[in-house]
């Protein structure tokens, strides 16, 4: 069930059950997950939903998403994944904030990327972040992605307000 990719520093992992507790530390954390559509979650029960769909997605022949947990020395400090659609990936993650900082995002996007190209033949990359996070799009230009729109109507999920999204690109 799934495979694992190396960088300098990190090792992406199939994110699962096994990573409950370190997936709640993150996903149910208002402040980490400030910018983000979908979390943070309501409960641990939804972490849990949500991990068994990935490790059911990931049990697939054929997966249109892979979801890794990013261990760095060992712990789990976030995650990084890709959803496929038409040939295109849709990049995503998120780092538990007492890592942020560090680069593992940048860093195991860059590894992400460089497998799907390399082994699955992905050559174009989008991902998507509130015009507020700055992080996540110094991130995006780091690797190379391009800013190719601006929309409003954004809602995040602890969000009060509509924001507005940045779209990047990326193609090899």
């Amino acid at each position: 069930m799934g495979f694992e990719i190396r960088s300098e520093r990190l090792l992406l992992t199939p994110l699962g059950l096994r990573f409950l507790q370190s997936t709640n530390a993150y996903a149910l954390d208002d402040e980490n997950t400030k910018y983000m559509c979908c979390l943070p979650n309501d409960s641990a029960e939804e972490t849990e939903a949500f991990l068994r769909a990935v490790e059911a997605e990931w049990a697939k022949a054929q997966p249109n998403a892979y979801e890794f947990a990013i261990l760095y020395r060992g712990a789990h400090v976030g995650g990084v994944g890709v959803y496929l659609e038409d040939g295109v990936g849709e990049l995503g993650w998120i780092v538990n904030k007492r890592y942020w900082g560090n680069g593992f995002a940048c860093e195991a996007a860059e590894a992400l990327i460089r497998y799907l190209s390399s082994q699955l033949g992905v050559t174009r990359f989008v991902a998507h972040c509130d015009a507020e996070n700055v992080a996540s799009y110094k991130t995006m230009e780091k690797l190379g992605m391009m800013r190719t729109g601006e929309y409003g109507g954004r809602r995040n999920r602890s969000a009060t307000r509509e924001s507005t999204e940045y779209r990047y690109e990326l193609s090899l």
